[in-house]
């Protein structure tokens, strides 16, 4: 049967696009099928609220894919040839405590530190440490994010070569909590640290990701909460456009049913469109999915899976499920404390004391519901992009985490997001009703019905604990993005090193693949 690409891509988040782009560069037609309307999974950017506000659906902050190759060493030409640029706002971020206090991050790190040090000048102290030590192993770090697993050393193995690689295999397996009681005393600087760790939604108390205390507050600090001009989209509009230029195909409304094999190796998938229709699709070399691995398995028969395989699949934590909060606004939150004039931030927040957050965590394990706000991220891209809305109007996002499973979501989520607006009017009073001009709720089961590769509701792809990090993730044996399925390769957030707008799980199977395609990735990149 003739072949409709090289390389059919089931699913068009950021990380099938880049994996497509590079398997384009060295030659290869890929067709990607989305099931949307739109390409770009997590990081679109559409009108949900009313004409020409422009919300990021999911993603805004673009932080972590900054130190990847794709656009350090601009391997696809993103930056020189289709214009990529981000924005660094300053200041980077502005938090507000339950005691009316509020501190402001700067990109100045001197400045940041003598904001700390109205609170404790040892945390100040502690907060320039902490950013000199984690500069001095982030190669490590990054180097095994942007590896595949089995291309290159291990982040063991990095550490290990490392003059003080023994305590950072320590702070790698400790909780960012452990790590955070351990530098700081104040309880506002604690709290504020606990703010920053928690932004991937990562439990803060859990084993497994100490570095979060360290590698999000140095990013942060080095490049701000960075923002695409226009919203998250416009990643996604230059990846489709490379495709595009280099002889590849993203057909959208396509939703995939079933992977094809033949003689025990997947050979194609099968779509259903918006009308029900049935349409096959076969590739000459491969198959890569980004469809979430708890999907991927019903798509073939349950034997073509190992049973090891079988029981990751069955033990897979799919992470904390988000909660969100979409406004279009006439004017910015404006944040003020006693003697100060007023602070506005692209990333701003509010947060609890320290055992809050803990308790947040543990809440959120235990399956109880989060009726207060002890953890709350507030995006105003808007500040620094104003081409995301009317003149003189923004929008603004509140994201925060809650349980999935709640009967009356519906019902209750209304009431929870004006439990959130009511908080972040203590911190910002000139944020009042008549400042909101629309309003959208999505509860985590409104995120998983938009994005099925949402599981609950959890933006992330899954938990990235000890258990599903590195080689384990997302099942022992298959952290290189091949699958047990000949012929089948994964990406995505179930993928090393996870969630997040990243661009490493896109990446890290583009290499993997065009070395089985019989390439030398390095050469493929020189070209």
């Amino acid at each position: 049967m003739t072949s409709d690409a090289d390389v059919i891509v089931a699913g068009a988040g950021h990380n099938s696009l880049i994996a497509a782009c590079y398997l384009a560069k060295a030659g290869y037609r890929c067709l990607v099928l989305d099931a949307r309307d739109v390409p770009g999974g997590g990081a679109t950017t559409e009108e949900v609220l009313l004409p020409g506000y422009k919300i990021d659906t999911c993603a805004t902050g673009h932080t972590l894919i900054r130190v990847n190759p794709l656009l350090t060493r601009d391997e696809l030409g993103l930056i020189k040839d289709y214009g990529l640029r981000y924005i660094d706002p300053d200041p980077v971020a502005h938090v507000a405590f339950p005691d009316g206090e509020q501190l402001t991050m700067w990109l100045d790190k001197d400045r940041t530190a003598a904001e700390i040090a109205r609170f404790n000048q040892g945390d100040a102290d502690a907060y320039l440490r902490l950013l000199a030590d984690y500069d001095a192993v982030k190669s490590a770090f990054s180097g095994a994010q942007f590896t595949p697993v089995g291309f290159g050393p291990s982040l063991d193995q990095r550490l290990a070569e490392h003059p003080r690689g023994r305590v950072w295999q320590r702070i790698a397996q400790l909780s960012p909590w452990d790590v955070i009681r351990h530098e700081f005393t104040d309880r506002h600087v604690q709290a504020f640290m606990l703010w920053m760790a928690f932004q991937t939604n990562q439990a803060v108390d859990m084993p497994g990701s100490g570095v979060l205390a360290y590698s999000l507050v140095f990013g942060r600090q080095q490049r701000s909460w960075s923002i695409l001009p226009g919203g998250s989209q416009t990643l996604v509009d230059v990846l489709v456009r490379y495709l595009e230029d280099h002889g590849s195909t993203i057909v959208t409304g396509r939703t995939v049913t079933r992977l094809i094999l033949d003689g025990g190796r997947c050979v194609g998938v099968e779509a259903a469109d918006s009308t029900g229709g049935r349409h096959e699709y076969r590739a000459a070399r491969a198959v890569l999915s980004t469809i979430h691995v708890t999907h991927l398995r019903d798509m073939a028969p349950a034997s073509s899976w190992p049973e090891e395989f079988h029981y990751s699949v069955d033990t897979y934590d799919v992470g904390i499920p988000g909660f969100g909060v979409y406004l279009a606004t006439s004017a910015p939150p404006v944040f003020e404390t006693p003697g100060n004039a007023g602070r506005t931030a692209v990333s701003a927040g509010t947060v609890g004391w320290p055992e809050d957050v803990i308790g947040l965590g543990a809440d959120l394990r235990a399956g109880r519901f989060i009726d207060g706000v002890p953890w709350l991220l507030i995006a105003t891209p808007t500040l620094a992009d104003p081409t995301r809305a009317p003149a003189g109007h923004h929008t603004v996002k509140l994201l925060s985490q809650n349980v999935y499973d709640v009967q009356d979501w519906d019902v209750i989520k209304e009431e929870h997001a004006k439990r959130q607006l009511a908080r972040l009017c203590e911190a910002a009073p000139n944020f009042t009703d008549d400042v909101i001009q629309a309003m959208l709720v999505k509860s985590p089961k409104d995120y998983e019905k938009l994005n099925p590769h949402m599981v609950h509701g959890a933006f992330h792809g899954g938990d990235r604990g000890i258990a599903q990090s590195g080689g384990l993730r997302p099942a022992p044996g298959w952290g290189s993005h091949r699958m047990p399925i000949a012929g089948l390769y994964q990406t995505g957030a179930t993928t090393h090193p996870g969630g997040s707008i990243t661009g490493a799980p896109g990446r890290n199977a583009a290499m993997v693949l065009l070395h089985d395609l019989g390439h030398d990735p390095a050469e493929v990149l020189r070209r």
